[in-house]
Order: C-alpha cells, then structure tokens, then sequence
C-alpha cells in the first residue's frame, strides 16, 4: 500500500514539475517581454524629447516603432532572437536607403510609396532576401506615409524609425538574452524541488 502511494506521488511530481518550469517560463518571458517594451519606449520618447529634434507626435511614433522592434526580435530562443535582429536590421536598412534617397527629392506620393514598395521586394528578391520583404515593405510602408502626414522636413523620417528601429533590436536582443538565462534557473529549480517531494511521499 505504501509503495502505491509512493508511486502515486512520484506520478504527480513528475507531471506537476514541467508544468510549473512551463508556467514559470512562460510568465518570466510575458513579464520581461512588457519591461523590455517600456524600456525601449522610454529611451526613445526621451532621447527625442531631449535633442528637441521632432514634435511631440514624432516622439509617440517613435516609441511605438522601438516598441515593434523589441516585439520582433524578443524569441523565447536566443538564436532565433539573433536570427531575427540581424533579419529586421538588414530589411530596415534597405528600405530607410530607398526612403531617404526618394524623400531628398519628393514629397509623399502614392505612386511613390507603391514604386518603393515594388522595387524593394523585387531587390530582395533577387539578393535572395526574400524573408525580409514583408519587413522591410511594411517599413517603407509606415515612413513615407508618416512623411505624408508631416511633410516638413520628411527626409527626417527614415532616420529617426532607423534609430528607433536600432534602440528597439538591442533592447530585445538584450531581454532575449536575460530570459535564456531565467530559462536555465527555472528548470533546474524544479529538478532540486523534484527528489525532497519524494522523500516525504515516502512512508
């Protein structure tokens, strides 16, 4: 009869274990995903408010794009945080390359935002990139038509959403780095926790 329960309690250790390292890792990577968010935005909204170089709604936008790039690049994996900073840079780049050059010399157009937009995926396309258009095309996207709504000195734009951009991917990289090593405690937390539960299921 002891031996069944003792069984019994080991059953229950072991399925309760992964269960809590899962709930664990999962609330230490929500929770540090959010402080990772907050910190992007609040270097960038206060860089820009700092250097009084844009307007009040130029700093918003600014902290809302560093915000996507912590989004983007912060992985439960490590690598795949690399993978997708290296990814999201690159893909940023080219397309504040394109929007600047155009910005120099016209205004927002819709025709010009449909010609960057087609010249940058085929580009990609064609250096093999081709993981990087949907980025780099929503990028395009979202700089000329911000151009659009604040025409003066557009050809800020692409500079601005490239530093923002920048503080956003080393944030991330950064809390995907902290969470790989909360990854590692957690775990092995509940491996220690796993042998004193079977000590008192024991008779």
């Amino acid at each position: 009869m002891s031996s069944a329960v003792t069984r019994t309690a080991r059953q229950r250790s072991t399925t309760t274990g992964p269960e809590i390292s899962h709930v664990g890792l999962a609330v230490s990577h929500g929770v540090l995903l959010g402080v990772c968010c907050l910190l992007s935005f609040k270097v960038i909204t206060d860089l820009l408010t700092v250097s009084r170089f844009v307007p009040r709604d130029d700093e918003l936008l600014g902290g809302m794009w560093a915000v996507i790039a912590t989004i983007f690049v912060f992985r439960y994996s490590y690598g795949e945080s690399v993978r997708a900073a290296l990814s999201r840079t690159s893909a940023t780049l080219f397309s504040f390359a394109l929007c600047f050059v155009y910005l120099l010399f016209f205004p927002f157009r819709l025709w010009g935002l449909v010609l960057l937009i087609a010249i940058g995926a085929i580009a990609l396309e064609l250096l093999g990139r081709s993981e990087d258009i949907i980025t780099a095309c929503i990028t395009t996207a979202v700089v000329m038509v911000v151009a659009g709504i604040s025409p003066q000195h557009a050809w800020k734009q692409p500079i601005l959403r490239l530093i923002d951009t920048l503080v956003g991917v080393a944030v991330g990289a950064a809390g995907a780095w902290v969470a790989l090593k909360l990854a590692r405690c957690i775990p092995s937390q509940s491996a220690a926790a796993l042998p004193q539960s079977h000590e008192e299921s024991r008779p």
